[in-house]
């Protein structure tokens, strides 16, 4: 509850500043950040959830339908909010229902429907920087999502489907609480060819990579894993350790004044000294994460765009570097003495890279 008041005031300081009446929030990325970890979910790959956030100066309400009041009051949300309902069978009447209890004046929404604004990017930050009971959270659903990724891949046979594969990983992470946001898989076919391999009926064969966004509490734990069933060859070895490098640099760049913008020309130009230019353009290399897999993506400044914030403590990141057949990919925290690798299992065999525990491909006889 201590952690919900700080950000309603946040907000609510915010509004003061920005002459706000009214916070209208429907994703369930906000809703996740604003109750401590709740969730607004019932169709998982919905953006918007079965309920929404509305704030004034005076209260915040949680607004949504009589279906589901009584079980987000029990097990969704706290005595910070006042609950608001409306008939399920009412066309627009979250919409409705908001209007009557703004009383006048601007609102801004995430998602802005008929006079209201969107939210300017000096509201979207408040959320960017965690607190220390969020950090908590972040630490042990990094941990549980690196080791159902563990689990699935030490399951995993040559001759399963990249469906049973992606399966496995989908059981691992729902048996400890875990959304699957996103798994992807491709196998030894597939991989050398697409970025995102959504899986199919293909087999795994000789070697595989494996791709979580796991989400619980609303955060998201992003990370990739390579799997094989013979020796890499000399080319992706190669590949797979030039991925490290600029991987490093990325990390480099990872620090308190640093910004996306950095981290993407620092990354452009490694690229191109290690001879791999035309690269830039097959995959965007990753940028801030949280409430959403990606918050902001590490890009060239595009016109009319604000100035990129700088990066500061407590905020996390997920980096990806790729070429054809490698990836790497972990999600990290920037704290007071540097970079902390969240999704890091103890299990999983690793090497050390500037100091760091970076995974390897596990080959399996």
């Amino acid at each position: 509850m201590d952690e919900i008041k700080t950000k309603l005031k946040k907000i609510i300081a915010w509004m003061l500043d920005s002459l706000v009446s009214a916070v209208r929030l429907k994703g369930v990325d906000w809703f996740a950040w604003l109750t401590a970890g709740g969730s607004s979910a019932v169709l998982l790959a919905s953006e918007t959830g079965v309920a929404e956030i509305f704030i004034t100066m005076e209260k915040a309400w949680i607004v949504t339908t009589t279906i589901e009041s009584e079980r987000l009051r029990a097990e969704e949300v706290s005595a910070d909010f006042e609950m608001a309902e409306c008939p399920w069978f009412a066309a627009r009447g979250m919409d409705i229902l908001t209007r009557k209890l703004e009383g006048g004046g601007r609102i801004i929404s995430d998602r802005p429907g008929l006079g209201e604004e969107g939210l300017p990017e000096s509201f979207l930050r408040l959320r960017l920087r965690f607190l220390p009971e969020e950090i908590a959270r972040y630490r042990i659903l990094a941990q549980e999502a690196a080791k159902a990724m563990t689990e699935a891949l030490s399951a995993c046979d040559p001759k399963w489907s990249e469906w049973r594969l992606a399966g496995e990983g989908a059981r691992a992470l729902w048996s400890r609480g875990l959304e699957p946001a996103l798994i992807l898989v491709g196998g030894e076919q597939r991989l050398p060819h697409w970025r995102h391999p959504v899986a199919t009926n293909a087999l795994i064969g000789g070697r595989a990579m494996m791709v979580f966004c796991a989400r619980k509490h609303g955060l998201y734990a992003n990370l990739t894993r390579f799997v094989s069933f013979r020796k890499s060859t000399p080319a992706e070895i190669s590949r797979s350790n030039a991925v490290m490098e600029l991987e490093a640099t990325a990390f480099e760049h990872t620090r308190p004044g640093g910004s996306l913008l950095s981290v993407f020309e620092s990354l452009r130009s490694k690229y191109t000294s290690m001879g791999f230019r035309e690269q830039v353009q097959q995959q965007h290399f990753g940028g801030t994460t949280g409430y959403l897999s990606r918050e902001k993506l590490a890009s060239p400044t595009q016109v009319g765009s604000p100035t990129p914030a700088p990066f500061e403590t407590a905020q996390a990141f997920a980096w990806n570097p790729t070429l054809p057949g490698a990836k790497i990919e972990d999600t990290v925290l920037l704290t007071e003495t540097g970079l902390e690798v969240l999704t890091i299992d103890p299990a999983w065999p690793t090497v050390t890279s500037n100091g760091r525990s970076r995974p390897q491909v596990w080959e399996k006889p």
